[in-house]
Parts: C-alpha cells; structure tokens; sequence
C-alpha cells in the first residue's frame, strides 16, 4: 500500500513561488502589502500544490472565523429565499462562509437566545425579518460582533429594509386615482417576524387616505394569515357584508392577494371590473397571475445586507447606525382598474354578480 500522500504545508507554497513563509501569509490573508506580481506567484504556487489554507489556523492569526450567520423565523417565506440567494454568493466571493440559523418556535428561541451560538462561530450577524424583545436586542448587543438587522428598522443599530409606508402610500394613491374611495386594506396577522413591515404598510395606507381627505374607516381594515385560505375567504366575507363594500382591496402580500383574487372570482365577482386587488412584494406569482403589486428587491435587500456586514467586519467601528433604505416601485397590471360606476355595481349582472358565494 502506498504511503499517505503528505498534505502540502505553507513552507512548500513559499518554496515553489520563491518568497518567504511570512509572505505567502500575508498574501493568503488579502493583506495590501504584498505586491500584485508577487501575490500573483503566490497564488499560481497555492494552486499547483492544491494548497488550502485552514479556517482554524487562519482564524488564530486574523481573529476572524470567516463565517457570517443569519437569524431567521423561517425558510418558508419567498423573501428569506430570495434575499439569502443573492446574499450568499456575494459572501462567497469575498471568502466568507454563510450559516443559517432558523428559529421557528419558542423552544428554539429560547435556546438560542441562552447559548448564542453564533457569538465563537462569526464574525457578524444578520437578523432577517425577526420581532426581537429589548431583552434579545440586549443580549445580540453583547456578541461583540456588527449585527444587522434586515427588512426592518432597529434605532441606533445598522439596519437595511424598504420604505414600507412610502410604497403602501404609492399604492393606495394608485387606486385612488383609478377613482376607488372604499378601498379596503387586508393585512397578515401572525405572520411570525413580519410585524414591523406589516405597521409600516398599514400607515402607509393610512396616510394616503388621510392625504385624499378620505376618513379612516377601521371596517375596511381586516386581517388573515398567509396560506390560510378559508381566513383570508372569512375576511373577504366580512368586507363584502358591509353596508358599503370595498371596491378595491389593497392586500399586504401578494401571496394574499391571489387568495382574495381566487376567493372573488369564486364567488363569481369579477377582477377588476367590479373590484380592484393590488398586492405588495412583486413575488413571483405576482407575475404569474398578472397582479398589480408594489414591488420590493429582495434580492437587493439581501446584497446590500451583505456589503454592510462586510464593511462592518472590517472596521467595526463604521456605520454602526447607518440604515440603508431601499425603494419600491408600482407595478400597474390587470388586477387594477378604474372604480366601477354606482349604477354599473347595482345592475344585478353587472360586472358578475351579486358577491354571494
């Protein structure tokens, strides 16, 4: 049997390029002291020998573990994928590894919270869309690493997200001026992590009304959960029995959106002749169904988290309060229309019926 093949050390890199171990260190390290030609032999002598530097051996010099982790409430939600997909690689290609921490119910959280495992295994954290107590807040403070707070805005921390309220605001003047004055607003209730662009939304909606001199009417405000259908079916349903129904229905998600869109043309009413829907993400089934939305980049979101967090790293001390507000854009589609005229909605086949399931 062949003897083990000796793994090559950092003495062997320096060897074949012809400089110094403290060299080929300083080169591996990304260090600016050592020149492009020489970085260069360096790197060519690395590859030839299958040279890998070790994290751990790395981590003693530099102080860094290479490693940047994430605190989720779930997986499941369109943003985290989309957002972690372009965050990822850009990670990657600085030589950063990527860890995921999921924290879907109490017991996770409490445990996670006790032991932060992320304090020995990062160099930063980012918490992705997740309603944190001041007591979490505290004890995420005590890392002694950045943390960044992503899709929502945490005083005096540095914190990316999209300006909710500015886009929900562009959106109710949207069906505004299609000439809808009973617009409804359906926003997502336990929905976990998600609260503070759901308040955002909703005052943004507000404002907008407020702004037209349209009093705030709290019946036309109702909540579902996304992916239960028969709650988002229940909350159509009390819109539709008021003694005024809506005639354009402004949904937090687009995921809660096409469920009210499903639950009118069930019910044999038509979209958006009879009522308007406009959802708020720009999901990909937005596209999918043609649905008018306000459009946020999660992906964008995700990106610019992970230049923050880069920069942090390197200097600490830098932009610990920045915010990074993104914007949104209205993407008009075939689910907006102008409001339908008071005779046209009391003809009894107008615009497909009565809205009696």
């Amino acid at each position: 049997m062949p003897p083990a093949q000796r793994h090559p050390t950092m003495a062997d890199v320096a060897e074949r390029a012809g400089v110094s171990t403290s060299t080929v260190s300083r080169t591996l390290r990304g260090m600016s002291t050592v020149s492009a030609e020489v970085r260069a032999r360096v790197e060519q002598a690395a590859r030839e020998l299958n040279f890998a530097v070790s994290r751990q051996a790395a981590s003693l010099v530099t102080g860094r573990t290479g490693n940047v982790a994430v605190l989720v409430p779930t997986l499941d939600a369109w943003f985290m994928g989309a957002a972690l997909s372009s965050l990822a690689p850009l990670l990657r290609s600085a030589g950063m590894e990527l860890n995921v921490y999921v924290i879907p119910d109490m017991a996770e959280r409490t445990s996670f919270f006790e032991r932060l495992p992320a304090r020995r295994n990062a160099d930063a954290l980012l918490v992705f869309s997740f309603d944190l107590t001041e007591a979490e807040t505290a004890r995420l403070d005590s890392l002694g690493m950045p943390v960044i707070y992503v899709s929502q805005h945490v005083d005096g921390r540095p914190s990316v997200y999209v300006d909710d309220v500015a886009g929900a605001l562009h959106g109710t003047r949207h069906l505004l001026n299609l000439g809808h004055r009973r617009i409804a607003f359906l926003e997502t209730v336990g929905a976990s992590g998600f609260s503070f662009s759901s308040n955002e939304r909703l005052l943004g909606y507000q404002q907008a009304l407020t702004e037209a001199g349209i009093p705030l009417d709290d019946d036309l405000v109702a909540g579902t959960t996304p992916g239960d259908k028969r709650g988002t079916a229940e909350a159509v349903g009390r819109l539709l029995s008021l003694r005024e129904p809506p005639t354009a229905i402004f949904a937090e998600q687009d995921e809660v959106a096409v469920a009210v869109i499903r639950t009118l043309r069930r019910s044999q009413i038509a979209v958006p002749e009879r009522i308007s829907v406009l959802g708020f993400d720009d999901q990909p089934l937005a596209d999918w169904f043609d649905l008018s939305t306000v459009a946020q980049s999660a992906s964008a979101i995700g990106r610019e988290a992970g230049e923050l967090a880069l920069r942090l790293i390197e200097d600490s001390h830098a932009e610990h309060k920045r915010h990074v507000v993104l914007p949104t854009h209205m993407i008009p589609r075939a689910t907006t229309a102008p409001a339908p005229h008071p005779q046209d909605e009391q003809e009894p086949g107008a615009a497909g019926g009565t809205g009696r399931g």
